[in-house]
């Protein structure tokens, strides 16, 4: 049954992609009409458990411009894009040209087809390094990128905010803290090649597919000498994006919102939850710090929970890192039955 809270159909890019396909997924299960656009290059057909799939790349304008017109298409959700940091740096165009060139086509055919809504995917790493790492960062902390990626987010979150002033657009952007865990009915995950987020990793290493954990740095100011995060499960990622939907078709006004949860876990908290988990300890590397690395970044999210009227539902460590690791095992029984890696 449809919801009554659904309007028209909803155009995901990079919907088979970890945060996408998620999103997708509660868009489904509500009863929303969804299209998937994800040239698949880091994203996976299988993961798209519901609504149309079309492969193709969001800077493909005449492809795009079709599928805003086919599908009745009101409302965008953009998560296509690059995020790997360090290779953001050695090889700084390809984020721009996947990230911000391809966002600024794909909001020319949103202005021509007349589309309403915009949710955009874009991330804490618009702040760079804030100078009091002690204090939640709030959405009015100026803006400061430390590399290609921050940047290539932050010049997209600036055309949307100017398209939204000069048209009828409305906007909600959602910048993320550090996303983890995995669907807690296990029917989809983080499958992506060559993952370097902290939680995944340590899931990897601890179910036998690495070797060892590598931790940058042991010094910081923090309780424990490990930096500190601020750990969003994908889930309640992805239920903050239904949110922003049904703000946007409440006629609520563009703005934008820090995802994550205002609290903080350390590296080596991390460590042993999964370690605590996984029934044994993980083993890990310590090496010195990273340039550019905090030692703290959390989110300020008083905006969030009463803008949007978000609660989340799995803000625990142990929680995010169970669905992390019960992925890993469920890849692991699926490469055993194919003959395949994971």
């Amino acid at each position: 049954m449809t919801d009554s809270r659904c309007g028209g159909s909803i155009l995901v890019t990079g919907g088979a992609g970890y945060i996408g396909s998620h999103v997708v997924k509660l868009l489904g299960e509500r009863g929303e009409r969804v299209v998937v656009l994800d040239d698949l290059s880091t994203g996976n057909k299988d993961a798209v458990l519901f609504g149309t799939f079309i492969e193709g790349n969001t800077a493909d304008t005449a492809l795009v411009s079709r599928i805003l017109k086919e599908h009745d298409i009101d409302t965008v959700m953009h998560f296509a894009a690059h995020t790997i940091v360090p290779e953001s740096v050695t090889d700084p165009l390809k984020y721009y040209a996947n990230n911000t060139a391809a966002t600024r086509n794909l909001l020319d055919c949103c202005q021509k087809a007349g589309i309403s809504n915009f949710i955009f995917s874009s991330t804490a790493a618009t702040y760079g390094i804030p100078e009091d790492a002690s204090k939640p960062c709030g959405e009015d902390l100026p803006t400061a990128p430390i590399n290609p990626y921050g940047m290539s987010k932050l010049m997209s979150e600036y055309m949307i905010k100017d398209l939204s002033a000069a048209s009828a657009l409305k906007h909600v952007i959602l910048r993320y803290f550090n996303v983890a865990g995995c669907d807690p009915d296990g029917k989809i995950g983080q499958s992506t090649k060559n993952a370097t987020l902290l939680i995944k990793v340590a899931s990897e290493v601890a179910v036998g597919k690495r070797d060892a954990l590598y931790v940058y740095g042991t010094d910081y100011p923090t309780e424990d000498g490990t930096g500190v995060r601020d750990y969003i499960h994908v889930s309640d990622l992805a239920s903050a994006h239904l949110s922003a939907l049904d703000y946007l078709r409440a006629g609520g006004e563009s703005t934008l919102v820090n995802c994550g949860y205002g609290q903080g876990y350390s590296v080596k908290q991390v460590i042993d939850s999964v370690s605590k988990l996984n029934g044994e300890a993980i083993s890990v590397i310590e090496e010195p710090r990273r340039a550019g690395d905090p030692p703290a970044l959390i989110a300020a999210v008083d905006k969030i929970r009463h803008t949007l009227d978000w609660v989340p539902q799995y803000n625990e460590l142990d929680i995010i890192v169970k669905t992390s690791l019960d992925w890993e095992h469920k890849l692991l029984e699926r490469a055993g039955k194919t003959g395949k890696a994971a």
